[in-house]
C-alpha cells in the first residue's frame, strides 16, 4: 500500500504539523499540506509539500475555478494530487491533532470488527456509545434522536471487513458539536475496544480529523464547497454511507489514535456554522434513503447523491458544476494511474 496524508492550514508550521512532517516521513508516507488565501506567504515545512493556491492553479486550473477559497474543502486539491502521486490509501487529519504511535500503523488488508445492524428504534446509532460511558455524541448527529441512546443495545455480530473507510476517535478534545462544548465538560479519552462496523441502513456521522479512504472509496472524498466549514466533512459522510452500502460496505470506527489540541474557536459561531445541521441532519438521510444508485458505479452514485440533495433544496444548484468539475479531474487522474 502507498499512503498519502492530506491537510489544509491557514497556519504556519506549527509542533504538531512538524511532528506530522517527520512522522509521514519516517514511515514512508507522502505528506501533502493544502493552502488557502491566509496560509502565510513563505510556508515552508521539512518534510512536506506544500501546495499554495498558485500551485493548486497551475495543477487543476479547471477544477480550482470553480472551487472557492476560504474554505475547508480546498482539501479536495490534496486528494487529487495523492491520487495523480500513485496512492492507494489517503489519510487525513487537521493541524490541531497530535498523533499517537498507533495513528502511523497500516490498516490490515481484514481485521475483525463489532458490526451493527439495523434497530427499529432509531436509525441513527451513536458509535461514541461503544467507547465510553459518557454522553457524549459525535459532531453532526441529529439532536433530536439524542434521547434513543438509552434504547436498548442493538443487536450485533463479529465479522471480517477490509474497511473503504476507517475513521479513528480523536482524545481529549473529541470532535463534538458547539451543543455539547457550550452544555457539558470535556476533556475525555475514549476507551480502547474493538472496531465498529455500521452496516446497511445504521447512520451516524463521521468527521475528517483522522479518516483513512482506500482507493475504492476514493471518488467519495469530495467535500462540498456550498455548505459551512462545520458542515461539509459531515454531510460528506452521510452521502458516502450511503454509497458504501449500495456496494455491501460500510464504516468502520476504531479507538482512538490521536489526541487533540483544538486551535482557538469562537463556539457560538461554532454554533451559527452548525444551524444547517441541526436541522437538516436528518432530512439529509430522507433524501439519500429514497435515492436510486447504480451499484457499480461509485463516482456516478456520488452525483446522483448530490443531484438529490438538490432536488430536495438540502444544498444549492451551485454545488452541482464542483462536484462535474471533481469528477471530471478524478477521472482524468484514474486514468493516468
Amino acid at each position: 500500500m502507498t499512503r498519502a496524508l492530506v491537510v489544509t492550514t491557514i497556519n504556519s508550521p506549527n509542533k504538531i504539523l512538524r511532528e506530522l512532517a517527520d512522522g509521514a516521513h519516517a514511515h514512508g508516507i507522502r505528506f501533502l499540506v493544502i493552502g488557502d488565501t491566509k496560509t502565510p506567504a513563505g510556508f515552508d515545512l521539512r518534510h512536506a509539500e506544500y501546495l499554495s493556491i498558485e500551485d493548486q492553479v497551475r495543477r487543476y486550473p479547471h477544477f480550482c475555478s470553480v472551487l472557492p477559497t476560504k474554505h475547508y474543502a480546498r482539501k479536495n486539491v490534496g486528494y487529487l494530487v495523492a491520487l495523480s502521486e500513485g496512492a492507494t490509501e489517503i489519510q487525513e487529519t487537521d493541524d490541531d491533532n497530535i498523533p499517537y504511535a498507533s495513528f502511523w500503523n497500516p490498516l490490515p488488508e481484514q481485521f475483525p470488527v463489532e458490526a451493527i445492524g439495523q434497530d427499529q428504534s432509531s436509525p441513527w446509532f451513536n458509535v461514541y456509545a461503544r467507547f465510553t460511558t459518557a454522553h457524549i455524541w459525535p459532531r453532526g448527529y441529529p439532536l433530536q434522536f439524542l434521547q434513543t441512546n438509552g434504547a436498548p443495545p442493538r443487536q450485533s455480530v463479529s465479522k471480517l471487513t477490509r474497511a473503504w473507510i476507517a475513521q479513528g476517535l480523536a482524545n481529549e478534545n473529541p470532535d463534538v458539536d458547539a451543543v455539547f462544548r457550550l452544555t457539558q465538560d470535556l476533556p475525555l479519552n475514549f476507551e480502547e475496544r474493538q472496531p465498529v462496523l455500521l452496516d446497511s441502513g445504521v447512520w451516524c456521522p463521521f468527521n475528517s480529523q483522522n479518516t483513512l479512504f482506500r482507493r475504492e472509496a476514493f471518488p467519495l472524498l469530495y467535500l462540498p464547497s456550498k455548505c459551512s466549514f462545520r458542515m461539509t466533512d459531515i454531510w460528506r459522510s452521510f452521502i458516502a454511507q450511503r454509497c458504501l452500502w449500495e456496494m455491501g460496505e460500510g464504516v468502520v470506527f476504531h479507538a482512538a489514535t490521536v489526541y487533540q489540541e483544538r486551535n482557538e474557536h469562537d463556539l457560538l459561531r461554532d454554533f451559527a456554522d452548525e444551524v444547517p445541521g441541526y436541522l437538516l441532519n436528518d432530512k439529509i438521510r430522507l433524501a439519500l434513503e429514497k435515492c436510486h444508485l447504480d451499484r457499480q458505479d461509485v463516482l456516478r452514485n456520488l452525483t446522483l447523491c448530490y443531484e438529490a440533495l438538490v432536488q430536495d433544496e438540502l444544498l444549492p444548484k451551485e454545488e452541482l458544476p464542483i462536484v462535474a468539475a471533481w469528477c471530471r479531474e478524478f477521472e482524468k487522474q484514474t486514468k493516468k494511474n
